[in-house]
């Protein structure tokens, strides 16, 4: 099966206004090209090095989504282009993405992640955390972050019900924290959740943004 047909296969099932961000982790440079070329220009990868090499190597308006766990100390380097940041898990990430965004001029899309599964792997929030961080003075003081949305990943069954009651509660969550700390703000309306084996039953539960690969890309070895 070819990369055209799969994305247009994932395509078909995705409704207007949802963004498919491609997941290009480990994948060639030729692959994403290909695909490019297709007009896929939103991709996502979950390693800062991968992340900075193809950015280097690929035409400049692909739109770079960072969806994996990012440490502090790797900010720095994805700062100048990124176009959002998906797995924002502390206030201290958060005032490092600030500081960084002000060093490029700047103002960096963020998405704050909310801990919806059972398995401990998974990072995350609590709606507790999450409303501690957004009432901090330190987060209210920030300029150079624009918090969009909450992203999320379900626990990894087969158990269609409960990804499903996860996705609720962290479309529940959404409409809490827009109600409660975004009433006014436009710009938060993303939420970020469903991934290759999950992404139809999360746009049934209301999310903007899913991140497919495998489906795309094909199964990585």
């Amino acid at each position: 099966m070819s990369l055209l047909t799969n994305l247009a296969k994932v395509q078909e099932k995705i409704p207007t206004g949802v963004k498919l961000i491609a997941v290009s982790k480990t994948k060639p440079i030729e692959s994403i090209l290909a695909l490019y070329e297709a007009n896929q220009k939103v991709f996502g990868e979950n390693k800062v090095q991968e992340l900075v090499d193809k950015y280097e190597a690929l035409p400049k308006d692909i739109e770079w989504h960072l969806i994996g766990h990012l440490q502090t100390n790797k900010v720095k380097y994805i700062a100048p282009f990124v176009a959002c940041i998906h797995a924002v898990d502390s206030l201290k990430l958060l005032i490092e993405i600030n500081k960084q965004a002000i060093k490029n001029n700047r103002v960096i899309d963020c998405l704050l992640q909310v801990f919806i599964a059972e398995e401990e792997t998974k990072f995350g929030l609590s709606i507790e955390e999450l409303q501690a961080l957004l009432e901090s003075k330190e987060f209210i003081e920030m300029q150079n972050v624009r918090i969009i949305g909450l992203m999320g990943m379900a626990t990894n069954t087969l158990d269609e019900e409960k990804i499903r009651e996860e996705f609720r509660t962290l479309e529940n969550d959404f409409q809490i924290i827009k109600s409660h700390y975004f009433k006014f703000n436009e710009e938060f309306q993303e939420l970020s959740m469903g991934m290759s084996g999950d992404f139809e039953l999360a746009i049934a539960e209301g999310s903007t943004m899913v991140r497919v690969g495998s489906l795309i890309f094909g199964e990585r070895s």
